[in-house]
């Protein structure tokens, strides 16, 4: 497996991000990508299948060719990072399109199929999964000179309480909550129950709640457009630390996305000062809730 640092600097030769992650594999899944489609002329909205034409993407190699693709990937990064980069815009395409090129060229992008190692097939799968290529490039590139993380506020409820919760009914199965201000856990998931049995019989758990209809939501980015994500659980320990329990029963590329956005919506948090300290964490199996809880 391939790795490299990602480097960023300013218009002053300043190093604007040097955070010094080891970027990790991104693997390419032909067998989740389309590379060919079927059309057929269609009367009255019903179509005439016995006259398919079959689109075979590998007889289209004009559209993938791979300088072209390494800047397609370098513009949508760059209209995400160029807002807010301190310095001068072409300094950062420059530099872009040198860390894009590098990724795209080593071994650091899995495609685990010795079919589509063929260089036009290959150059088809990068094409077709652009949008994820630039999402994990991007997560890498952060300006550390920046001052602060600044929350933006909800205009009409900049807060949110529990106590200000109101009553909805389900047929899902439930958990009576002692520990919450909401008098029931609705178990969506298989050990979401579990988890809730945890946080309530913890000793390090003063409260907690299922964030569920409480409006809690974190936006991140994910295949070119803008996504919610909403956290499972909020935690607050005995000793007032405040803890964001994500669970999930897998890791993906998409689910590595929101535990991004989490992770800066929790600094951003933490540096308005205002809302205690908080923290995050995942638990991919049911023990690591005891374990994630035993560490509060």
């Amino acid at each position: 497996m391939g790795q490299f640092s990602v480097t960023i600097y300013g218009a002053t030769g300043s190093v604007l991000s040097d955070n010094q992650h080891i970027l990790p594999a991104l693997q390419l899944d032909p067998a989740s990508t389309v590379i060919s489609a079927e059309i057929a002329p269609a009367m009255t909205g019903a179509s005439d299948m016995s006259q398919t034409v079959p689109i075979d993407l590998e007889k289209m190699p004009e559209g993938f060719r791979l300088q072209r693709l390494t800047f397609l990937a370098t513009r949508k990064c760059f209209a995400g990072m160029a807002g807010s980069f301190i310095g001068r815009e072409e300094l950062l395409l420059k530099q872009l399109i040198k860390h894009v090129e590098t990724f795209i060229g080593s071994d650091t992008l899995e495609i685990p199929s010795l079919f589509h190692q063929e260089p036009l097939r290959k150059r088809i799968l990068i094409g077709l999964n652009i949008d994820l290529i630039v999402q994990h490039v991007s997560q890498y590139l952060r300006q550390e000179n920046r001052t602060a993380l600044e929350p933006i506020f909800d205009e009409d409820e900049p807060i949110g309480r529990t106590g200000d919760m109101r009553t909805w009914y389900t047929t899902k199965p439930t958990i009576v909550a002692t520990k919450s201000h909401i008098s029931h856990v609705v178990g969506d998931a298989g050990w979401e129950g579990y988890a809730a049995n945890v946080l309530e019989k913890s000793d390090k758990v003063r409260s907690y709640v299922k964030n569920d209809h409480l409006g809690f939501e974190i936006y991140y980015l994910w295949n070119g457009s803008k996504r919610r994500y909403v956290p499972d659980f909020i935690v607050e320990a005995s000793n007032s630390c405040l803890l964001v329990l994500e669970i999930k029963g897998q890791k993906s590329p998409q689910n590595d996305a929101k535990h991004a956005a989490l992770e800066e919506w929790v600094a951003a948090v933490n540096e308005e000062k205002r809302f205690g300290s908080w923290s995050w964490a995942v638990a991919y199996e049911p023990h690591e809730v005891d374990d994630i809880i035993i560490a509060l």
